[in-house]
């Protein structure tokens, strides 16, 4: 961020950053949800008001029900839905409804609605709610779905979420909350579409997402030591994909390695895989190797998590099976 004025935030403080700036920049921009307007004191309460943040019943389907019926009267709603797994009680309007509206009406009519919610909690909660199901919404028609893995990519996928005219997913993962780093002052846009290389290399790509962006990272600073020069590249969005920039990368080394949380048959490192498969067999030097949660539920003893989820020594494991494969 060379030139760029920053200051140490929270992925969360990012966040609200910028929706604090959009719905000041914007007043049709409006924020609902269940957990949100819980006070008078409420900081985006006092900031705006009761009428444009607003606590909604504890229903989903009405939540986000009305939040598509504003939208497509003029008004640009956030909804904070708290945990995507709410979002499958109102998969009618998520994957039926808002998403369409624009491609049946020729383009005459848009839909701005971003949807926040937070997935993967893996921190001993078990069955529910440690989900990372992104995948089954990155191929729905006029859904685009954002998975930011820091605070800066956070503020400026939101910020572009909250001035697209169709529907977003912008998905946190709840582990990233706290962390912090280097975010932009005032108005900061991350373009969605665009894969962010966080890591230069030329023996390994790593395609990451979310929280196991940092994990990928990590990963390639342990075989920096022994020769093995891992790129490290994180989409960002995951709907519109980058693809461009995961082929020119495998053009450059020749491997490839996809990390990604959710369990393997319903993950984007299955995508990706097809897609690198298809468009860039001939530059493979090694087979692709995905490194995923198993096809299981998140059970609840830190081991058996442990076994089931990608960690950095997977992924190290990984990029050694391929590095040695395609040196033979």
């Amino acid at each position: 961020m060379t030139g760029v004025t920053t200051r140490e935030l929270t992925y969360a403080a990012a966040t609200n950053e910028a929706v604090h700036l959009e719905m000041a920049r914007d007043e049709d921009v409006v924020l609902f949800g269940q957990s949100v307007a819980g006070s008078p004191d409420d900081p985006f309460v006092r900031a705006f008001g009761p009428d444009r943040v607003r606590v909604t019943p504890i229903s989903e389907t009405a939540e986000i029900g009305m939040a598509a019926g504003a939208a497509l009267a003029g008004k640009r709603p956030v909804v904070d839905c708290t945990m995507a797994e709410f979002l499958l009680v109102a998969m009618d309007q998520v994957v039926n409804e808002a998403n369409r509206f624009h491609y049946m009406s020729g383009g005459r009519v848009t839909a701005p609605l971003v949807l926040k919610a937070g997935y993967g909690f893996t921190a001993g909660w078990a069955g529910q709610h440690t989900g990372s199901i992104y995948g089954m919404f990155m191929g729905v028609p006029g859904l685009k779905v954002a998975l930011p893995s820091t605070p800066a990519d956070a503020k400026g996928l939101m910020a572009s979420a909250i001035r697209d005219d169709n529907p977003v997913l912008f998905l946190h993962h709840y582990l990233l909350l706290l962390e912090q780093g280097p975010v932009p002052d005032g108005e900061h846009l991350v373009p969605f579409g665009t894969a962010d290389v966080k890591r230069s290399g030329s023996d390994v790509t790593v395609v990451a997402t979310g929280w196991t962006v940092h994990r990928a990272l990590a990963a390639a600073e342990r075989l920096a030591a022994d020769g093995i020069d891992v790129e490290v590249i994180d989409p960002r969005t995951i709907a519109p994909l980058d693809t461009a920039t995961i082929l020119t990368s495998v053009g450059k080394t020749g491997r490839l390695v996809l990390v990604d949380q959710a369990t393997r048959h319903s993950s984007v490192a299955t995508v990706i895989a097809g897609e690198v498969a298809e468009h860039g067999f001939s530059a493979l030097r090694a087979p692709i190797v995905q490194v995923t949660a198993l096809d299981a539920s998140i059970a609840y003893a830190k081991p058996m998590e442990d076994y089931v989820l990608p960690d950095e020594d997977k992924i190290v494991a990984a990029v050694r099976r391929v590095t040695v494969r395609g040196a033979a």
